[in-house]
């Protein structure tokens, strides 16, 4: 499950690798990205012994998780494709890091025992739905679009075994605050996987057309341009046998004037 869990972080890594080599986050949305990061943040302060004690794993993976979404949010906000795109990350990320903090603050300060427990946990199960949710507006691109570029299938895989490993997990622990939102994570997961293998092939059919009509454009512009040529020479050739024409006249006439 440690196994699975690290490894559904790098399954973002090549898209911001595209993200850095185009220097532009496109039609990527960073809002799973902040909503990950908080979930981390959260998920890891459950998992702590002074809040949830015999929860160690949790707060190790997702602390490990929360330092690689950090860099994956810097990086969104570095090659933000617009000022727009960039203030509303700049402004997720100003929303996950005051959540944080005030839950964080809360359960220290107010709280003890199992009432930190129950609002830590109630916090982190939220926003881990919140997280697992977040793909939403991604999915709903892929339908319209019918093109899934823009839902990679290792992410969309990994969000799956990871959150269907965390369900089990939380089932054997017999911890709701682990098992419930992981529960909706796999489902989603599984409904991404749907999405993708639904319309993995459309996105090239569909390229396959544009480029089709682009060319057959290009060929009616070659036809315009060799029926204009076409034109041009044969209107040249009847000035020429019109001009022929004329000096012959003009001989002619010339010399029936010298006979009289």
């Amino acid at each position: 499950m440690s196994l699975l869990s690290f490894s559904s972080y790098p399954q973002c890594k090549p898209t911001f690798w595209r993200i850095i080599k185009r220097r532009s986050t496109e039609d990527f949305s960073g809002v799973p990205y902040n909503m990950t990061l908080l979930n981390c943040l959260l998920s890891a302060w459950y998992g702590m012994p002074f809040v949830s004690p015999n929860n160690l794993l949790v707060s190790t993976i997702n602390g490990a998780g929360a330092a690689i979404e950090v860099v994956y949010v810097v990086v969104f906000l570095v090659f933000a494709s617009s000022r727009r795109t960039r203030l509303r990350m700049l402004g997720l990320a100003s929303a996950v890091a005051a959540v944080f903090a005030a839950v964080a603050l809360v359960s220290l300060l107010a709280l003890r025992g199992e009432g930190r427990k129950l609002l830590c946990g109630i916090a982190a199960t939220v926003f881990s739905i919140c997280m697992y949710g977040s793909p939403l507006s991604i999915m709903r691109l892929v339908v319209k679009t019918k093109s899934v570029e823009y839902m990679p299938f290792l992410l969309s895989l990994a969000v799956f075994l990871c959150g269907t490993s965390w369900f089990v997990y939380g089932l054997l622990g017999r911890d709701p605050f682990v098992a419930i939102p992981n529960g909706c994570g796999s489902f989603l997961g599984a409904a991404q996987l749907i999405l993708y293998a639904v319309y993995r092939n459309r996105g090239g059919n569909k390229a396959g057309a544009e480029r089709g009509g682009k060319q057959h454009a290009a060929d009616g512009a070659d036809d315009d341009v060799e029926m204009a040529s076409g034109s041009d020479v044969k209107g040249s050739n009847n000035k020429v046998a019109g001009d022929v024409d004329v000096d012959g006249a003009a001989r002619k006439e010339d010399r029936t004037g010298w006979s009289s």
